[in-house]
């Protein structure tokens, strides 16, 4: 079978994990001066505006209707319900606790899910890595449960970033299937493009609060980066990683996210965890990594590369 040229996709999911964990703490940046559900509108409605340009200058024809209903679906989950939680979220906890709780819960979500629905095996291995998991997120959350004077409902915040978690899980498991029949651009923008109109629903009784004109030029080119790489890029990379060398692999590159976020978080922001979680973390980490290295494919086997746009 014939590979298609271009980047690994190893290569494009490794820039995905750098540009979404530096993503969680500029994301933060921006709830601290608009409402959340205005900020998860900013940054993906920018995003939509990226990706229909590019649509218009390199799109390779009209996909099927089928094709685009499945896209416009999963914008539904992996870009509505995840931001929606996500922001939600980084309005009552610091963005190290998203940077843990949603890269790292979403390789044991997933391969809990794959057990689930028949699709993977249950192993002594995964049996145990899940456990561990789940023991390990039980440690972060009680760490959480006290709250700090800044954030007073910080366990609510870590449990809408479990949410996401979810919401990601199981988007990521659709990915090979959103791609089928229809290249990786346009799949993203349909998805990006339904998220943003329904995160516009969400945020329009907040938009009148906003003073627009007092907002630092730090906030909008926070935005700009949001918009253009943590969300139209990145999703645009993560779509092509994932559908070419599956969900299982995918959800392994998540451990690269929580490196970049907490180096962002404790440098930018001044943020930090408690005792008691940085020992949850470390053993949710290890949890979900033996979870999800019963997940990954052969070495041996080649895995298959999706339709794609010539844009990459």
């Amino acid at each position: 079978m014939s590979r298609e040229k271009g980047a690994s996709p190893y290569l494009l999911l490794s820039i995905t994990m750098v540009l979404w964990g530096s993503a969680f703490s500029s994301s933060k940046s921006v709830v601290e001066h608009v409402p959340h559900s205005v900020a998860a509108l900013l940054r993906f409605g920018g995003a939509a505006l990226v990706l229909l340009i590019a649509v218009r200058i390199f799109g390779g024809g009209r996909p099927a209707p089928r094709a685009r209903r499945r896209a416009a679906s999963a914008g539904v989950l992996g870009v509505f319900a995840y931001n929606g939680f996500f922001f939600w979220g980084l309005s009552l906890a610091p963005s190290l606790d998203a940077g843990v709780l949603i890269p790292v819960m979403s390789p044991v979500l997933t391969s809990l899910f794959l057990l689930l629905t028949g699709r993977g095996r249950a192993s002594a291995g995964r049996l145990a890595g899940l456990a561990l998991g789940l023991a390990g997120a039980a440690v972060f959350f009680l760490g959480a449960g006290g709250g700090t004077q800044q954030y007073p409902s910080r366990l609510a915040g870590d449990a809408l970033f479990l949410l996401s978690a979810v919401c990601w899980a199981a988007f990521t498991l659709a990915g090979p299937r959103v791609l089928s029949g229809i290249d990786t651009l346009s799949a993203t923008a349909y998805a990006t493009c339904t998220g943003a109109v329904l995160l516009g629903v969400l945020a329009a009784p907040d938009l009148p609060d906003v003073d627009w004109s007092g907002l630092p030029a730090g906030v909008w080119m926070n935005v700009v980066y949001l918009a253009v790489g943590a969300a139209a890029v990145a999703n645009l990379l993560y779509y092509r990683g994932v559908g070419a060398v599956g969900p299982a692999s995918a959800s392994m590159m998540m451990f690269t996210v929580p490196v970049v976020n907490t180096v962002c978080g404790t440098v930018f922001l001044g943020e930090s965890f408690t005792a008691l979680q940085a020992v949850g973390a470390l053993i949710l980490s290890a949890g979900a990594g033996l979870a999800a290295l019963q997940d990954r494919p052969s070495l041996h086997r080649a895995p298959v590369a999706p339709k794609t746009s010539r844009t990459l």
